[in-house]
């Protein structure tokens, strides 16, 4: 542990023990800690560098069936601060669920994720990685320009002491390259980017290789072409694929279950997706940024398979949440303020039998889909709609760019159909394999 991290668990401790003092009946510090360095460039300039860093205190008081949450600073005195919470929780409205977790349920041994990379990457290392990446781009035959490339190193981590029982923190390291290009001219000009982003700076992709790819990406966009309204077949691409896993997590979260907002807040133990479909929420994948030895209250939790063979198995849950559902919490607990909300840690869709090329044979005429644009989704129904780029696919090939069209339907009716191909890459939080949608309203011409 680094002398920062351990001042800053004896503050926490600290300042759960003043609010002992101050009259609280339970309590909880937390201290969220970030480093950040980014460089962007353009045209081979330096654009802009910039550096910040951030130790948010907070600490939550339980008084009497009341809580209450306030923030601190490193000098602030922590009988000050206990008794300024303890006080606003007298006032504040009971809240029946919010408590903090059993102690049974807490974290005792923290796993090893080897998401802390020490390596020192200097700034011109950055500036040497936006610019190859650039650099890269603007070398494919068709590229016209840049809308710029960055490079980034960071860390960040929590630190946590609760009246309970617990202690502890978690840090990782955060890398990432990106660039974005232009191909064509004037109104007929396409844009398009990719990037790349590890834990360990060795784990990052090549720059050169991200340069490259987003510029045959701009450049394969060229001359896109509007084809006529009717109901097609869709195949998403990867990078497209893991915002439908987002929709998803998004409608069996127990927080939107709670609140009556998700259109599955009745589906738990039916069958929600195609029977292909199982996805898993893993909090213990190595390396991954999704990963952390426990959740925003202590609890480790487990790798929960949250759909399986298409029925719905769990929500992401916790303690607040579960007490409303009447249920228990699985270690999903996210950090709000006075409220811990819950989420995904490392998600995502099990890899299928077929290619994607088989997928592509197999849909014969259809879209293939790589670019989302505007957001069109209503979570209380499933109603689906969202503006859409990619290419035509005939007789089982990509043909011509699509631009300029959208493709509807109802999520519900969108995860019955899904078919997921076997291109799973799970190095990041939200992954997913290309997915095949049956059945899709194409607003075209």
């Amino acid at each position: 542990m680094s002398h920062q991290n351990q001042l800053l668990l004896d503050r926490a401790a600290a300042m759960v023990e003043a609010a002992k003092r101050a009259g609280a009946e339970a309590s909880d510090a937390v201290s969220v800690l970030s480093r950040s360095r980014s460089v962007s460039v353009r045209n081979g300039v330096v654009e802009n560098t910039d550096a910040s860093e951030g130790d948010s205190l907070s600490l939550r008081v339980f008084v009497d069936g009341r809580v209450a949450s306030v923030a601190a600073d490193v000098s602030t005195p922590v009988d000050a601060l206990a008794e300024r919470a303890v006080a606003m929780a007298r006032v504040s409205p009971q809240d029946q669920y919010n408590q903090l977790p059993s102690a049974s349920v807490l974290a005792k041994e923290f796993i090893d994720l080897d998401k802390n990379d020490l390596t020192e990457v200097l700034t011109e290392k950055l500036v040497e990685n936006a610019l190859a990446a650039e650099g890269a781009a603007l070398d494919v035959a068709g590229v016209t320009g840049s809308m710029g490339g960055s490079a980034s190193a960071g860390s960040s981590g929590m630190v946590l002491a609760s009246s309970n029982g617990f202690s502890g923190y978690y840090e990782g390291t955060g890398f990432g390259v990106s660039v974005s290009a232009i191909a064509g001219e004037g109104t007929k000009m396409q844009r398009d980017y990719d990037y790349s982003s590890a834990s360990h700076f060795s784990d990052l992709e090549n720059p050169e290789e991200v340069g490259r790819s987003a510029g045959e990406r701009a450049v394969k966009r060229l001359n896109p072409r509007k084809v006529d309204t009717q109901q097609i077949t869709a195949i998403y691409d990867p990078r497209v694929a893991r915002g439908v896993l987002g929709h998803l997590t998004g409608a069996i979260n127990g927080g939107a279950v709670a609140r009556k907002s998700t259109f599955l807040r009745d589906a738990m133990e039916t069958q929600i997706a195609n029977n292909a479909i199982t996805i898993i929420d893993d909090p213990f994948i190595k390396r991954n940024s999704g990963s952390r030895p426990f959740d925003g209250e202590g609890i480790a939790g487990e790798r929960m398979v949250m759909v399986e063979n298409g029925v719905l198995k769990n929500w992401f849950l916790s303690t607040p949440i579960a007490n409303e559902l009447g249920l228990q919490t699985n270690g999903r607990g996210r950090r709000a303020g006075t409220q811990v909300g819950a989420g995904p840690t490392n998600v995502f869709i099990e890899a299928g039998d077929q290619t994607p090329e088989e997928l592509i044979a197999q849909m014969g005429t259809g879209l293939y889909v790589t670019e989302m644009i505007g957001s069109g989704v209503n979570m209380v129904t499933g109603e689906y709609s969202r503006g859409v780029s990619g290419y035509w696919v005939e007789d089982g090939e990509l043909t011509f760019p699509v631009s300029e069209v959208t493709l509807a339907s109802n999520l519900k009716e969108m995860f019955m159909r899904m078919i997921p191909a076997n291109d799973l890459d799970r190095k990041y939080a939200t992954a997913s394999p290309t997915l095949m949608f049956e059945n899709m309203m194409l607003a075209g011409t």
